[in-house]
């Protein structure tokens, strides 16, 4: 019996975390490999002529003038680095059901803004959707969202509007912590968005996937957004879309030369209602998406194994702690499993660090790691809750 316990342990330990050691360590690869130039796209090349960055803001008067000005200094450096290119940029922030003076704020800062108030379609995923759909009847042809509580690099408009110009269906930029000096969590917090938003694009991009879309800084272009409507109104709206961007047979490609930077909370609240928002509706795309997934690959679908490898990758969080606990089972054949996974984590990480323009005291906020692993997981039930198809979103508390 006792040994039956250990096999099913051990078994289920593997069957957890193996396609996530997969799929690291086929990122990691990529992400390490010669660089072998821009992939072609396959879509016929025509040049944006009207662009419009989007900022979805909810109650965020103390911040979106700060972004909205890191946008506009943007629009002067493109058109000093391209001076031949005819391109109407407009920057645009979506007070979304605000309560505050975002509006206002937005509106001084140089912004047109559009008010929106409706109280049973709430949420990025709605505000996003209705404002596409009246920037196509006017016009716009090429699209960037930026987080209202955002500060972008100065080339972004050049590097992304050069990416849509040359035929890509969408962009996704490096996605950085601004604050993550602030505590110890944040500067953590900086090295997982190394390895999700740095490392792992990177990897797809010189692999020929599909980047992915991390909700702050993507681009899209009004051919794709007819061809697959954003419909997608879950607590992570980003990575339902991009589910049916990839489904679709089109893909993101990875501006790797230009990022944004999304202000983390550094309060336990409010890193506790971030994480089990994020995890919580990542946990519910698993649910949804992986038999589905996994009967396409099955019938031949193959460029679909790596989005599926992607899913069943689990936070890395808990995707370590189950490898370390599986170094307790008393089997030779599982040790062995779980310390070449723990070692492709601790390389993941480290690559991540150095692709993402590290230093040594991310390399030293690792020591703490064990303490913030032990916090995600004390959020179990929360992220499960989070997971239910009828969770609310909730803001992340500001301080």
């Amino acid at each position: 019996m006792i040994n039956l316990l250990i096999i099913t342990a051990g078994s289920l330990a593997i069957a957890l975390t193996l396609p996530g050691t997969v799929e690291l360590a086929i990122l990691t690869i990529g992400a390490i490999m010669p660089r072998l130039g821009r992939i072609k796209s396959k879509r016929s090349t025509s040049l944006i002529v009207k662009f419009a960055v989007v900022i979805p803001a909810h109650d965020e008067a103390p911040a979106i003038g700060r972004t909205v000005a890191s946008v506009l200094r943007c629009a002067s450096v493109l058109r000093s680095e391209r001076p031949g290119r005819n391109l109407l940029i407009e920057t645009l922030v979506i007070a979304d059901n605000c309560s505050d003076s975002t509006a206002a704020v937005a509106s001084a800062a140089g912004a047109r803004v559009i008010t929106r108030v409706d109280t049973e379609r709430r949420g990025k995923g709605f505000a996003l959707q209705d404002t596409f759909a009246t920037l196509m009847v006017e016009g716009f042809d090429g699209f960037l969202v930026i987080d209202a509580d955002t500060v972008v690099d100065a080339n972004i408009l050049v590097e992304i509007v050069d990416l849509l110009d040359a035929g890509a269906d969408g962009v996704q930029a490096r996605y950085g912590v601004l604050n993550a000096s602030a505590t110890i969590r944040t500067r953590l917090m900086n090295v997982a968005f190394m390895a999700m938003n740095v490392l792992r694009p990177l990897g797809r991009e010189r692999l020929g996937f599909s980047a992915g879309i991390f909700g702050n800084g993507f681009a899209l272009t009004k051919a794709t957004l007819e061809a697959v409507p954003y419909d997608a109104h879950s607590v992570v709206e980003d990575l339902e879309y991009h589910l049916r961007i990839v489904r679709s047979g089109r893909r993101i490609a990875f501006a790797d030369r230009t990022s944004v930077y999304g202000e983390m909370p550094t309060t336990k609240r409010g890193f506790q209602t971030q994480r089990a928002r994020w995890e919580g509706g990542r946990l519910r795309m698993i649910i949804g998406n992986v038999p589905s997934l996994s009967r396409e690959v099955l019938t031949g679908r193959f460029r679909l194994i790596e989005p599926l490898l992607d899913l069943l990758l689990l936070p890395l969080g808990f995707h370590t702690a189950i490898i370390a606990g599986a170094l307790l089972i008393p089997s030779a054949l599982i040790r062995i499993y779980a310390l070449s996974a723990l070692l492709m984590v601790a390389v993941h990480v480290a690559v991540a660090v150095i692709v993402g323009g590290g230093d040594l005291s991310d390399f030293a906020a690792l020591l703490a790691a064990p303490f913030y692993v032990a916090q995600k997981l004390a959020l179990a039930g929360k992220i499960f809750r989070s997971a239910r198809h009828d969770a609310a979103w909730i803001r992340t508390e500001r301080e």
